[in-house]
Formats: C-alpha cells, sequence, structure tokens
C-alpha cells in the first residue's frame, strides 16, 4: 500500500517522540515541591539530582550521536525510547535521594538520542525549505512535552501519588513504539513511499549536500562552524534548562503557588515556547523560498529572538502576572532561537555524520546545562532567584556574537577519505 507525503507521518511521529521525551523528563520537575519536602532535601540536594540527569546526558550526547550513525535511525530511535522509558517509570520505586539521583542519571543516559536520531531523521528525508519547519516541530513536541507535563503530572499525583506518575508517564513510550516500528524507514526502502515523494527527497538531501559521501568526520569536527555552534548552545541553552527544571519550584516556593495553581498555570511558558518553535522554523524556511542562502536566513532570524532575552532583568521585581507574561516572551524567543541555531547543522553538514556532529555540537548544551545548575541551586539557597535571571540576560546575545564571528559561511565539503567508522552502516 502506497501512502501519500509519508515524510509527514514521520515528522509526526517525531514530534510526539518529543512529546514524550519532555513528559518523562518534566515529571521530577512537576513533583519536584512535594518530593523535596518528602525526602527532606535541600536546593543544593536537588540541584545534585538534576545534575546526575545532567551530566549522564552530556556524555551521551557524544555517544548517541555516534550510535545513532552506526546504528540507523530506525533502530536507535527505538532503542532509545525503551531505555528512557523503563528509566522513567523506575523513580516511581525511589525511596531515597541516592536512589533518585541513579534513576535520574540512566533517564540521562537515554534521552538525547531523541534528539540525535530526529536530526539525522531530519537530514534522510527533507529538502533545505523542509528542514526548518521539522526542526520546529521537533522542538515544539518539547514544549508540547512540558505543557502537558504540568497538569497531567500533578492530576496524576493528587490522584494516585507522585509514585504513580512516574509509572504512568514512563508507560506512554512503549504506545509509540508500535508505530514507529511500522513506519519508518531510509525512503529508499520504504515500502509505502511514492515515486513522487521519493524523488522529491532525494533530490532535497542531494542539493543539500552533494560531497557528502566525500567527507570526513575529522574534517568535520576541526571545522570552526562546529566550535561555533558547540559554545553557542554551551552559552544559551542553560536558560532552557533553567525553566524546565526550576520554574515549577520557583512559582511554589517564590510566587507562593499552590500545586494545583502551579499546575494550571506553568504550562504557558511551555506554550509560548511551542509558538517560538513553529514560528522560528517558518520564519526562516520563508526566507529560504524566497531565495536566501539558508545559513544567512538562520542567522538573520537568530538576533531578533536574542535580543528579546534580557528582558529576564524584570521578572524578579514583577508582580506574578507581569513576571509569567516576562517568562512566557522569553520561552517564545530561546526556542525560536534554538530551532534555528539547530537548524544550521542540518544545512552545513553531510546528512550521513548529522548524529555525530549534532552530538558533539549538544555536549556544549548539557556541559553548559550542568554548571548553571550546580551555580543555580548555589544562588538560590545562598543568595536568591534574582541573581539567576540577571545572568540570563546575557547568554544569548553573547551567543550570537559568536555564530556571528565562527559561523560564516557553509562548511566546505572537500574530497577526503571516507572516516572507517562509517564504512559498513548498519541498515536503518
Amino acid at each position: 500500500m502506497k501512502l501519500r507525503n509519508v515524510r509527514w507521518y514521520i515528522a509526526a511521529l517525531l514530534f510526539l517522540s518529543s512529546v514524550i521525551n519532555y513528559i518523562d523528563r518534566q515529571t521530577l520537575s512537576v513533583v519536584a515541591p512535594i518530593i523535596t519536602k518528602e525526602l527532606h532535601l535541600s536546593p543544593v540536594q536537588y540541584s545534585n539530582i538534576l545534575n546526575a540527569f545532567l551530566i549522564a546526558y552530556t556524555a551521551m550526547y557524544l555517544g548517541s550521536g555516534f550510535l545513532v550513525d552506526r546504528w540507523g535511525t530506525r533502530f536507535s530511535l527505538a532503542a532509545f525510547m525503551v531505555f528512557w522509558s523503563i528509566s522513567n517509570m523506575l523513580h516511581g520505586f525511589a525511596r531515597s535521594a541516592l536512589q533518585l539521583g541513579i534513576f535520574r542519571a540512566l533517564l540521562g543516559m537515554g534521552e538525547p538520542g531523541n534528539f540525535m536520531a530526529g536530526f539525522r531523521a531530519i537530514s534522510e528525508w527533507y529538502p533545505a525549505t523542509e528542514k526548518g519547519f521539522v526542526n520546529g516541530l521537533l522542538n515544539a513536541g518539547s514544549a508540547v512535552g512540558a505543557i502537558i507535563a504540568a497538569p497531567l503530572v500533578v492530576w496524576l499525583t493528587v490522584r494516585f501519588g507522585w509514585q504513580y506518575a512516574f509509572v504512568a508517564t514512563g508507560a506512554l513510550g512503549f504506545v509509540w513504539l508500535i508505530f514507529w516500528l511500522i513506519l519508518y524507514y531510509l525512503p529508499e526502502k520504504h515500502p509505502m513511499i511514492t515515486p513522487e515523494e521519493l524523488a522529491l527527497v532525494r533530490k532535497g538531501v542531494q542539493a543539500a549536500n552533494p560531497e557528502a559521501a566525500k567527507t570526513s568526520l575529522m574534517t568535520l569536527l576541526r571545522a570552526p562552524q562546529t566550535r561555533g555552534l558547540l559554545l553557542a548552545r554551551f552559552i544559551s541553552d542553560p536558560v532552557w534548562w533553567f525553566y524546565l527544571f526550576w520554574l515549577p519550584k520557583y512559582l511554589v516556593e517564590q510566587r507562593h503557588f499552590s500545586m494545583v495553581q502551579m499546575g494550571m498555570l506553568a504550562w504557558l511558558p511551555y506554550l509560548t515556547a511551542d509558538l517560538g518553535s513553529f514560528g522560528g522554523g517558518l520564519l526562516s524556511g520563508w526566507l529560504v523560498r524566497r531565495g536566501w542562502e539558508p545559513l544567512r536566513a538562520r542567522k538573520v532570524v537568530l538576533l531578533p529572538f536574542a535580543m528579546v532575552m534580557p528582558l529576564s532583568y524584570f521578572i524578579p521585581d514583577a508582580p506574578a502576572a507581569g513576571a509569567m507574561a516576562i517568562i512566557s516572551l522569553v520561552t517564545f524567543a530561546h526556542m525560536g532561537w534554538k530551532t534555528n541555531l539547530m537548524t544550521i547543522t542540518n544545512d552545513i553538514y553531510p546528512a550521513r555524520v548529522v548524529g555525530s556532529v549534532s552530538g558533539v555540537i549538544a555536549f556544549g548544551s548539557g556541559l553548559g546545562g550542568t554548571l548553571f545548575t550546580s551555580l543555580t541551586g548555589q544562588m538560590v539557597q545562598h543568595y536568591s532567584y534574582t541573581v539567576v535571571f540577571v545572568i540570563m540576560c546575557f547568554l544569548h546575545p553573547i551567543s550570537w556574537v559568536i555564530v556571528r564571528l565562527l559561523v560564516r559561511e557553509p562548511l566546505p565539503l572537500p574530497p577526503a577519505a571516507e572516516d572507517p567508522i562509517y564504512a559498513t552502516p548498519r541498515p536503518a
């Protein structure tokens, strides 16, 4: 049976995998006001548990990228989904801070594979005019997961207890797995793709990376573009980690929301982040369709999003409604920024090494998040959240300067010997 527009069904599954990924990740953050009291955790201890996730997450950004390129998109994303879903379910059985930290580290080992496999899938299936939108969809899934997590987890916790919330959210991945194994194959091997869509996909991928087979991995890693994108993620991504891990605690402990109020309102910044993901991807894609070179289009769109971020300065002194409005605007700008920064990877790197290079670049995200989370725990315990918000004013403008200086042109693709690690890739 042939299916029209197979690539958009695949895009929907990539979106849903990110939704599940972030529901599982965010469950701890939502129950944090309860679980930190029950286990008698200080802000520093809570940040240490978060860092157990982030350290494992950062390390596996490197490892998962190589595994995705070795195993192929289909098998690798299925394997990562199973691993992180089981790890999330185990959180419900934690009875101490140590156990919670161990299960959190296991979750961190599994979750990066979602994005590494997603980046490779985008390079395998979508032309340049669609990559920005699908990357936005992947990012939007993250925000939708965070939106759903707050009311869903609060309801499960109030109704059944926080332990059940982990088990129930972890089980979602096994439902998704059925559809993924049925639907995802490489375009050339897909049993349901039409000849017209296959021709479109082939043309788009070849136009983006005509010398892909001749480019060595080491050539890519030595490029200033790689260093620029890694540093930009290192500096700017901690903003998103803060809002994921600390926002529920901030609303309950500093803004005096009840758990129910937090569950009803904490999803708003993630909704605006969703809009930023879609808007950022659509805007740069629109410029590409009008004839702009893809890298130039992404970089032009980055600037206005970076200029919004200094509004963080006003959050601590604003009334609750005003603070929520500014936070929502900041998350909108961040995800518009992140979508275009991620899409640059698809624009300038060969499809066959996108998983590996994305893992190296995303290592900067995890490392920055780990260091900033530790710093946040110290500042909250010994000073206040105000210092955190002030620091976040400057991160994106600095990152934009780095991108401007180091990612100045599409990556050259000189002939080179094929890297042995990719000589016999496993079929996807």
